[in-house]
């Protein structure tokens, strides 16, 4: 879908890009892939539910879930699944990359493998420029108008893996897209990566991985409660 200077000023982008993202994950295939990510994140302990104690953020805020996706890398078997469902939702959402890059530092294990799998060019983006040396915060080769999909592990308010993009558009990148392992759905991420023009696909979710957990035991439905006013409300949020 081309969407019009207009759509796109009137602020139409980012809603048009919702009903495309759910077109594509209504296939059977993609949901399952949601599901089973999920699934994986759990077994592996990646991801922790504690609705009644809850994690304390960088941030401040109080949260009923902590997610370390680094863990993935230690299970093959895991890392196996996100990283076949990155190359089949890149080549779907973003068939035109020409180049994969990670955020450092979570981003670069499963870029770098992404990029091997698709045969495309790898680069990583600091947080910052180096200090010293040639000051570098892009590292590899990105060309002028080169064709970019950032690769991220963890979407909370969205502003590491913006800051990326941010520093790669500057270096005359392309940026078409970024793409995630987990997203925590926030309000604020939502709007953070509308305001930027970028679009973002994940391969799993927090509502998809909560329900889940209430399936499978992991909750009761008091906690999934809980966890659902979380989504609803992240800042006021109390157990």
């Amino acid at each position: 879908m081309i969407l019009s200077e207009r759509e796109f000023a009137c602020g139409n982008w980012f809603e048009l890009n919702r009903i495309l993202i759910f077109t594509f994950i209504k296939k059977g295939e993609v949901m399952t892939l949601a599901k089973d990510i999920a699934r994986d994140l759990l077994k592996i302990e990646a991801v922790y539910l504690k609705p009644e104690k809850p994690f304390t953020w960088a941030s401040g805020i109080k949260s009923p879930i902590y997610t370390d996706n680094r863990v993935t890398l230690a299970y093959p078997e895991t890392r196996t699944l996100i990283e076949n469902g990155f190359v089949e939702t890149i080549r779907q959402a973003f068939p035109d990359a020409e180049v994969i890059a990670g955020t450092a530092t979570a981003g670069i294990p499963h870029g770098a493998i992404i990029a091997d799998k698709m045969n495309l060019p790898f680069a990583y983006i600091r947080s910052k420029p180096k200090d010293h040396g040639a000051g570098n915060q892009i590292e590899g080769r990105v060309a002028p108008g080169q064709k970019m999909v950032v690769i991220e592990d963890l979407i909370s308010t969205g502003g590491s893996v913006l800051d990326a993009v941010a520093a790669a558009r500057r270096e005359g990148a392309d940026v078409i897209g970024a793409a995630a392992i987990f997203s925590y759905e926030l309000p604020k991420a939502d709007k953070n990566f509308a305001d930027a023009g970028v679009r973002l696909v994940t391969l799993s979710n927090y509502t998809e991985l909560i329900h889940l957990a209430e399936e499978e035991g992991y909750i009761n439905a008091e906690g999934l409660a809980l966890l659902q006013r979380f989504k609803e409300d992240q800042e006021n949020w109390q157990a």
